[in-house]
């Protein structure tokens, strides 16, 4: 029976028209070939009994090779009766001329277009739906799809219809080719997920063909109309699943590099053949460059990074919140969200959960950094280990959300703006990230020290683990504080933080000097020496013997791990270098002396390389005297060697100002003895001069003494009992390591160690008076040669050289006390708690 096609006014005027007696028997034949089983059971087997027994293929050649064809039910199967289609040569180019169906009736027309779509609906070229005359397999981009032309012959209302489905041909084509092509290794486990979850929905649509093949062959009543009623809500679907694949797809095209790359393959001649002299050039090792560069690549095309890990969630997030508004697009990407999801949340929770990143394809938001392990702990002054060895791949981090110009960090997509790959952090998880991080890095500590953590928490099943689960985010809450609990419990009960903080407190910042005046007296022959000459062995043992003869109670706690080093360059020099190359609080006064500074600068420069060796050799043992401290791992992380650093540089700071009041101090008590005290007759200029070198003593000991006192007093005791509230109350690990460093960082500007200005004069002031306490010798002997000539009525002639040397000192010392206009510039406009300190020096400010 015949089907029924509704006829237009073209298909009733046809009606009349007769055929010959060829034209019709193809007719009737053609008719019954889509009618019936095409092959009956005997003439199956007997044509694979041929071909198997022949062992010949198309176009006579011998297949040595056994063929998937002997399977009888595989052939037999819906829709793969057309696989020898595949390689066999298209329809419409075996034929010189296609044939025009407008002599043919609509019934015939329907069923010659219907065995052309169950073709084309699979991507394989029909008799009269044919490749688009522009199309080329080997030009065209395979994930554009390939588009499908109707003949122009054929009836109107028939050709709507077939293009209305055509769309199909493209899509699956195009999709095919994506599922082909992402399933490569190189583009991550994502992609997989992606492509395994698109091939399960393109198995429901095989079968939905399959099922119209068989209504095809097997119903009378099938037709085009019943075709596009089973097929249009495919086509929705399908147009989705394209134009995801098309983003994923055109993503990867990065017009930036391309530029990149032609305008690197630009090589200037001069270059080259300077490159050619120094072996740089030449065939093989371009070779080698491009492959360096190839495998770098990966499979990304024309971009550096290819689209996987958490890109592709984010496209596909976004193309679901657009549209959000169409209940197919929604359900569709959010199974293929949860789909390609599986194996981004299964590398989260192995990272949240026990510390360990296992990331092949680099998907995920947190990378390793291999090359940063426990052993450079002992001499890393920047905290790589636990600031650079697991980083968040945008470059963010808590103290700067938005930076993203860090090494490492590839720039962002040309189109779409995204950063490519596993540096693209999920919408979803974009407020979770550092929190993510955290965890397994608190965790890997803790593993690192040999201790295995099973958390007691519930885990959601693998099945509920979904970004779209509430459930999941309440697990990387629950994850991140039992790490952040264990960890912190782990350094402040286990390692004894506290204690160790406190050793630290009583050792560097002189809380009790005793053991410090001990020391000096012990060691005050070595310190004289240079410090290249110095015996670090024997000041090792001189402090040893200090701190064993002094300490009591818990000062015993520690104090192997205090050790003495003698830096290679002053205190002031080195602050001076950091300050200038980092600009700490940078800036002058005024205008004016802006330019001196930058002048007096310049001229630093200038003769810094020649000073270099000359600074070297007048460094005293006592300048460079500093103390060092071990602590073991995890406690390096807080009391690591960036930190260690912080408190030497405030421990010199504080030595020197105590080693020069003592030396002013013994200069008091030498002044109290008899050339001080007595009396020379008739020399009014001898007293005169007396006088005013114990008054300049009597200054430089007060500055110092109040610079001393305002430091230990002002500045170190309160930041430290301010420390102490925050330790208690501390709540997260990175709470607690920010909370140290910036106590020591406060320490350090409330001290004048981070201006340029203000570490310039003052270091001039300190370097003034204990100049001026080393002449204490001089200052007695040119005091016992005037009572000397005094006695023996002899004209003393020196006395002008010792008023010149002695206007030298208070003409250097009334110079850089501007150190106290600096100190109220600063405490009115930047550091209040610089206050107290013009208080303090307003009381020995110069004067009459």
């Amino acid at each position: 029976m015949d089907p029924y096609t509704p006829r237009t006014r073209t298909a009733s005027r046809k009606k009349y028209l007769t055929l010959s007696t060829k034209e019709y028997n193809k007719v009737t034949g053609t008719i019954a070939s889509v009618r019936r089983n095409r092959l009956p059971q005997d003439d199956i087997d007997d044509d694979l009994n041929n071909r198997i027994h022949t062992g010949r293929g198309e176009r006579g050649k011998t297949n040595s090779e056994p063929s998937f064809i002997a399977e009888t039910s595989f052939v037999r199967a819906p829709l793969n009766s057309r696989v020898s289609s595949l390689n066999a040569t298209p329809k419409s180019k075996g034929k010189a001329k296609q044939e025009s169906l407008d002599r043919i009736p609509l019934e015939v027309q329907e069923a010659f277009i219907l065995e052309d779509l169950l073709y084309v609906l699979i991507g394989i070229e029909g008799t009269y739906i044919t490749y688009h005359p522009d199309y080329s397999s080997e030009d065209d981009d395979p994930l554009q799809g390939i588009r499908f032309v109707t003949s122009t012959s054929l009836d109107a209302s028939l050709r709507d219809l077939v293009e209305r489905i055509l769309p199909l041909g493209t899509y699956y084509t195009a999709i095919t080719a994506f599922v082909e092509q992402r399933s490569h290794l190189d583009y991550g486990l994502v992609n997989h997920a992606l492509c395994a979850s698109i091939r399960d929905m393109l198995k429901d649509y095989q079968t939905l063909l399959s099922q119209l093949e068989h209504a095809f062959n097997t119903s009378p009543t099938f037709s085009l109309q019943k075709l596009w009623f089973f097929v249009h809500p495919t086509i929705h679907t399908l147009s989705l699943i394209y134009k995801l694949t098309l983003e994923l797809a055109t993503a990867d095209d990065d017009p930036s590099n391309s530029l990149a790359s032609s305008s690197s393959s630009e090589v200037d001649p001069e270059e080259e053949a300077r490159n050619e002299a120094l072996g740089l050039g030449g065939a093989k090792l371009k070779a080698v460059l491009s492959e360096i560069n190839n495998n770098n690549l990966g499979v990304a095309g024309g971009s550096g990074v290819a689209v996987k890990g958490g890109e592709v969630l984010s496209i596909i997030y976004e193309r679901m919140q657009n549209m959000s508004g169409d209940p197919t697009a929604n359900k569709l990407y959010s199974a293929l969200l949860k789909a390609a999801g599986k194996p981004y949340t299964s590398m989260l929770r192995q990272w949240i959960t026990t510390g360990r990143l296992i990331d092949p394809y680099e998907e995920l938001l947190v990378k390793e950094s291999k090359f940063i392990n426990r052993g450079i702990l002992e001499v890393d002054y920047t905290d790589e280990y636990w600031e650079r060895r697991y980083t968040v791949r945008d470059g963010s981090t808590l103290s700067s959300p938005s930076k993203r110009n860090q090494a490492g960090v590839p720039p962002p997509r040309s189109v779409g703006g995204r950063l490519p790959g596993g540096a693209c952090v999920p919408a979803v998880l974009e407020g979770w990230k550092h929190k993510i991080l955290l965890a397994g890095k608190y965790l890997n500590v803790i593993r690192e020290c040999g201790i295995e953590t099973r958390s007691n928490q519930d885990y959601p099943d693998d099945e509920e683990l979904s970004m779209e689960n509430p459930r999941f985010y309440k697990f990387l809450e629950d994850a991140y504080s039992h790490a952040n609990r264990t960890l912190l419990q782990l350094l402040l009960k286990d390692q004894q933080l506290i204690p160790r903080l406190l050793s630290l407190k009583r050792y560097f910042f002189l809380s009790q000097s005793f053991f410090l005046t001990h020391f000096l007296d012990l060691s005050h022959n070595e310190l004289r020496k240079a410090s290249k000459s110095a015996s670090v062995v024997k000041l090792q043992s001189l402090l040893e013997l200090a701190l064993n003869t002094d300490a009591h109670g818990e000062d015993h706690l520690f104090r192997e791990d205090v050790k003495v080093s003698l830096s290679d360059t002053g205190l002031y020099d080195f602050l001076l270098k950091v300050v200038n190359v980092s600009g700490v609080i940078g800036g002058g006064l005024n205008g004016e002396e802006a330019g001196e500074g930058e002048a007096n600068g310049n001229r630093g420069r200038h003769d810094e390389h020649r000073k270099e060796k000359e600074d070297k050799k007048l460094l005293t043992a006592i300048d460079a005297l500093t103390l060092d401290y071990t602590v073991k791992f995890p406690l390096s992380l807080v009391i690591s060697r960036k930190t260690v650093l912080r408190y030497q540089l405030l421990f010199r700071f504080l030595l020197h100002l105590k080693h020069v009041e003592q030396s002013l101090s013994t200069m008091w008590i030498e002044q109290k003895t008899g050339p001080w005290r007595r009396l020379v007759p008739g020399n009014e200029e001898f007293e005169r001069w007396r006088l005013r070198v114990c008054l300049l003593r009597a200054r430089m000991l007060a500055f110092i003494q109040q610079i001393l006192a305002f430091a230990t007093f002002e500045v170190l005791e309160p930041n430290w009992r301010a420390l102490e509230g925050k330790l208690e109350k501390v709540t997260t690990v990175d709470q607690l390591l920010r909370d140290h460093v910036d106590f020591l960082d406060t320490c350090l500007k409330e001290c004048m160690l981070t201006s340029s200005k203000l570490l310039k004069a003052y270091s001039r002031l300190i370097v003034t008076c204990s100049t001026f306490a080393l002449y204490t010798s001089s200052f007695t002997k040119s005091a016992n040669q005037v009572i000397g000539a005094s006695q023996t009525q002899e004209n003393d002639q020196a006395m002008t050289k010792r008023w010149d040397f002695l206007n030298k000192f208070e003409t250097n010392f009334n110079h850089w006390y501007v150190h106290l206009n600096c100190v109220q510039f600063y405490a009115s406009s930047e550091n209040v708690s610089l206050l107290p300190l013009v208080v303090r020096l307003n009381s020995v400010k110069v004067g009459t």
